[in-house]
């Protein structure tokens, strides 16, 4: 956080964009727990598309919700 010089108040460096991404990926990754456990051992369910959610989730939204500053 830093402090804007004009009126000593903190400036927050999140804004509404970045809680957006934020709970998007947030999502993605529930929606990737909730399909493997729900999938059965082996189907294409347990094995490829969680895991592909669970990585666009925790490896590419989550920190683009940090990183990106509009």
């Amino acid at each position: 956080m830093s402090i804007d010089n004009n009126n000593k108040e903190p400036i927050w460096p999140f804004n509404k964009f970045n809680y957006l991404i934020f709970g998007i990926g947030v999502l993605t990754i529930i929606l990737g727990y909730i399909l493997m456990s729900t999938g059965e051992v082996d189907s294409f369910q347990s094995i490829r598309l969680s895991p592909y959610l669970l990585f666009i989730g925790y490896v590419i939204l989550i920190p683009l919700s940090i990183f990106f500053k509009k």
